[in-house]
């Protein structure tokens, strides 16, 4: 289907790299590629561990989440992801606190049932127009219990 497939690194899709039109190759299944990322989400800041401002692990540095067209739709989608059952609000405008470090995504588009967060359109690594006044949240149904043993 695709071949000499270039991308910078930005990109968040493969569709965004340059590559041959489709269909036309030279080469077998013998040269198929595969990729396998691993992207890890945490929250900060909230008042418990379902709940805080969106963070994202990415070539290891953690960055923030900009709320440029932030919706429960992406919410969701991180509360799923992170185990925390299902979405209550989206906080932006870093309702729990900014960030430092980079901005990671700007204009995340979740249609609601993806099962990560990078299944979903967003303008690329590290491309955004925003700062950190801007960080995204979100709030999920799901908590965590911590039970204190007395011996």
């Amino acid at each position: 289907m695709m071949d000499d497939v270039n991308c910078q690194g930005s990109e968040s899709s493969l569709m965004q790299c340059s590559f041959r039109r489709w269909k036309q190759h030279n080469c077998g299944h013998s040269k198929d590629a595969a990729a396998q990322c691993t992207v890890k989400l945490r929250l900060i800041n909230g008042p418990n561990p379902c709940s805080g401002r969106v963070e994202v692990l990415y070539n290891n540095e953690w960055g923030t989440v900009c709320d440029d067209g932030w919706d429960r739709n992406d919410a969701n989608v991180v509360c799923r992801e992170l185990g925390c059952g299902n979405v209550i609000s989206a906080p932006g405008s870093a309702f729990y606190g900014q960030g430092n470090g980079p901005i990671m995504l700007d204009d995340v588009n979740c249609q609601g049932y993806e099962s990560s967060l990078m299944l979903c359109s967003f303008r690329g690594w590290k491309q955004h127009n925003c700062g950190h006044s801007k960080d995204a949240a979100v709030q999920c149904t799901g908590t965590c219990l911590i039970f204190k043993l007395a011996w």
